[in-house]
């Protein structure tokens, strides 16, 4: 099965081959590696690795974990290697071509890019500072969700005001963005599977998603307005 590892590293030489022996020699196979940060002395690297199903993960992350200054950040499925920003602009150029499903398209797509489980656009009411109170507020309302969403639904507690990630405890993890119009979020979650910890989002991963978000937002204008309208009501 194909696994992404995130992990925590010291930044010096030598610090990712030996990340990359220790994964070979627990029997991964390394198909890529990106780098996510590199700050203070630090990098957090993406590896995307084939992985004999019929071995255990813990001999995977005992390795890792004997590293001195190596952190496991997550360990889940990938459906596929990571992609590159060109598949971004070539989404975007999907949307435009065909408005009329401009939405699905990219709600469609944006788990593949990011090694997700499932995504959502959601409308969040005008109420929604409300909800936290006794019994008060109105719930988001998903409008389209990819195929592989749960059913029913469970968003997180999602506002429209900006981009970030968010964690529900010993739950999945979201990155989570505004369209900018009607109240419509887009909502990508990650889910532990059995005994692999998924990976909190982290920050370039949201504002890749926020910069998909606000293309989109340009490109469909005024279609987002409607979408976010429930049926016979009328746009204000």
């Amino acid at each position: 099965m194909l696994l992404r590892v995130r992990v925590t590293l010291p930044d010096r030489p030598g610090a990712l081959g030996q990340v990359a022996r220790t994964l070979g020699v627990a029997g991964a196979d390394i198909v890529q590696v990106v780098v996510l940060e590199r700050l203070g002395g630090r990098a957090v690297d993406d590896f995307t690795v084939v992985w004999p199903g019929a071995t255990r993960v813990e001999r995977l992350l005992a390795g890792l974990a004997a590293i001195p200054g190596v952190q496991v950040d997550g360990v889940w499925k990938a459906i596929g290697a990571p992609v590159n920003g060109g598949h971004d602009a070539e989404l975007l150029a999907q949307v435009a071509a065909n408005p009329v499903d401009g939405l699905a398209t990219l709600v469609d797509a944006v788990p593949g890019l990011l090694a997700a489980d499932w995504a959502a656009a959601a409308v969040v009411p005008a109420d929604w500072a409300a909800r936290s109170g006794a019994g008060g507020g109105s719930e988001p309302r998903s409008v389209y969700a990819s195929w592989r969403a749960p059913s029913p639904l469970h968003l997180p507690e999602v506002t429209p005001l900006r981009a970030r990630p968010m964690a529900e405890p010993g739950g999945a993890r979201y990155a989570v963005a505004p369209f900018g119009r009607a109240g419509l979020v887009l909502v990508v979650a990650r889910a532990d599977d059995e005994e692999l910890p998924a990976a909190a989002f982290h920050v370039t991963e949201v504002d890749r998603v926020a910069q998909l978000v606000r293309a989109a937002a340009v490109i469909l204008g005024d279609r987002l307005d409607s979408v976010g309208t429930p049926a016979g009501a009328t746009p204000v």
